[in-house]
């Protein structure tokens, strides 16, 4: 039986036609608790079909924000409008909304499955709205004043939709200022259509999220280079959000390798691959 209850929108950021942070409050009652990576579903009432409609999407605030709940979403027109993402970006601050719990598995491991501590780095790779787990994470880690590396690694069509670069850039910059041993954070964003008009000003990576992952002649490969070391399974574990090619192609440079995902882990059931996809 799905309960639900109802929600307030009380923000809305429109990035682009397409593309906005919603932030969502209770109606009555306390926020709900929720961790890192997990997603909530949100149910808005279709009049033309008459009936309520339901969708998951991943929090990008963290849990230790009281305050509210916040989501990066994206309008879905092709190849048919999304129902209720066209209600939400039909809808105005004020407005309500039902929600379930939080719920989802794609959380941060603070132990491995031998009960050991996982110190490992943590290097997550989105793809467009993919990103919203990783600031959650992101923002999580840094509110607990953790000293675990963080790398976030975002792609996306065009510059106008990487969401939260302002925010992941201070970040990055913070650790710098700070140094390692205070706030371990790196961030990298590509763009898959360079050279598209839209585009013209970017000169930063270019291609899909996985060219992060890929070498050439025996090279050190772009996260390598980045973080300054050999990428085994022994130093870092690896979180996948986005369009599913966005994951099958992380997984075609990761699985030659040795790395193994949580859904096919070893018999001691280690892994260093999660991966959560929305289409």
């Amino acid at each position: 039986m799905v309960v639900e209850s109802k929600a307030i929108i009380s923000y809305i950021q429109i990035q682009k036609e397409d593309l906005g942070v919603f932030r969502f409050k209770p109606k009555e009652g306390e926020l709900p608790q929720y961790k890192s990576g997990q997603f909530i579903t949100l149910g808005a009432n279709v009049p033309s079909e008459n009936k309520v409609i339901r969708r998951a999407y991943s929090i990008a605030s963290n849990p230790e924000n009281r305050k509210y709940i916040e989501l990066y979403i994206r309008w879905v027109r092709k190849p048919l409008p999304g129902r209720l993402t066209t209600v939400l970006f039909g809808s105005k601050e004020g407005d309500e909304i039902s929600w379930v719990r939080a719920t989802g598995a794609f959380t941060i491991e603070e132990n491995k499955p031998n009960g050991e501590k996982d110190d490992r780095r943590i290097v997550c790779l989105g793809g467009g709205t993919g990103l919203a787990p990783f600031v959650s994470y992101a923002r999580h880690l840094h509110t607990i004043g953790s000293k675990r590396e963080i790398v976030i690694l975002h792609g996306a069509s065009y510059v106008d939709e990487l969401g939260y670069r302002d925010e992941l850039t201070q970040l990055e910059e913070e650790s710098l200022d700070k140094g390692k041993d205070k706030w371990n954070f790196r961030y990298r964003a590509t763009i898959s259509r360079p050279d598209e008009w839209f585009n013209r000003t970017w000169n930063g990576p270019k291609g899909r999220v996985e060219t992060f992952l890929q070498s050439k002649n025996g090279d050190m490969s772009p996260l390598e280079k980045l973080v300054g070391e050999k990428i085994t399974k022994e130093n870092t574990v690896f979180f996948i959000c986005g369009w599913q090619g966005t994951i099958d192609g992380c997984l075609d440079v990761l699985t030659p390798r040795g790395f193994v995902t949580e859904r096919n882990k070893r018999p001691d059931k280690s892994f260093e691959i999660k991966f959560e996809s929305y289409g």
